[in-house]
Parts: C-alpha cells; sequence; structure tokens
C-alpha cells in the first residue's frame, strides 16, 4: 500500500467531521504517541526491555492520526515528509539543527 492509498483507506475509518474530527485526530495522536512515551517510560522504571513490536504497532496508531491531519489539510504524507526534510535539511545548513524554536 502507498501512501495515497493509507491516505484514502485512513478517510474510509474517519468517524467525525469539521471542528470535531480536528479535535479528536489531534487527541487521537497526542493519546498515542502518549502511549509510545508510557512504554518507555516503564522500559526505564522497570528495566524490561519493550519489544520493538509493540512500539511499532503503536508507530502505526501515530501514522493514522498523522495521515487523517494531513488529510483534514488537504495535504498528503507525501507532502509532509517533503517539508519535513527540507526544513531539517535547511536547519542543518544553517547550522541549528539543536536548540529551539520554529524558525531557527
Amino acid at each position: 500500500m502507498n501512501n495515497r492509498q493509507y491516505s484514502m483507506w485512513v478517510e474510509g475509518k474517519i468517524m467525525t467531521t469539521g471542528d470535531d474530527r480536528l479535535v479528536e485526530n489531534v487527541l487521537g495522536l497526542m493519546g498515542e504517541a502518549g502511549e509510545i512515551a508510557e512504554k518507555v517510560k516503564k522500559q526505564i522504571r522497570d528495566g524490561k526491555l519493550v519489544a520493538g513490536d509493540a512500539i511499532i504497532k503503536e508507530l502505526g496508531d501515530v501514522m493514522f492520526y498523522v495521515t487523517a491531519l494531513a488529510n483534514y489539510y488537504d495535504s498528503d504524507l507525501d507532502e509532509v515528509l517533503q517539508k519535513n526534510v527540507e526544513k531539517l535539511n535547511g536547519r542543518e545548513e544553517r547550522g541549528t539543527l539543536q536548540g529551539s524554536g520554529d524558525e531557527r
């Protein structure tokens, strides 16, 4: 399945519309990212290695919501990835990979 096919598949799973969709997708993204953080926290706290498969499954859920949000903003994963590459390459060229702020 390519990014476009995945994007269309995600659209078929969306259950909310309008502003409710935006909020649900953002909260879903934060919840899924939180699940990854929770697994890593428990790994550090308990000293037990988290199976990579468990993290990969959660990353899939993160990608679902990233895709849903890209779709909401009339974009797609290809554009999201390309803009991220351009942003980080630009920061690297300017020597500003480290630091904080969106416009570095």
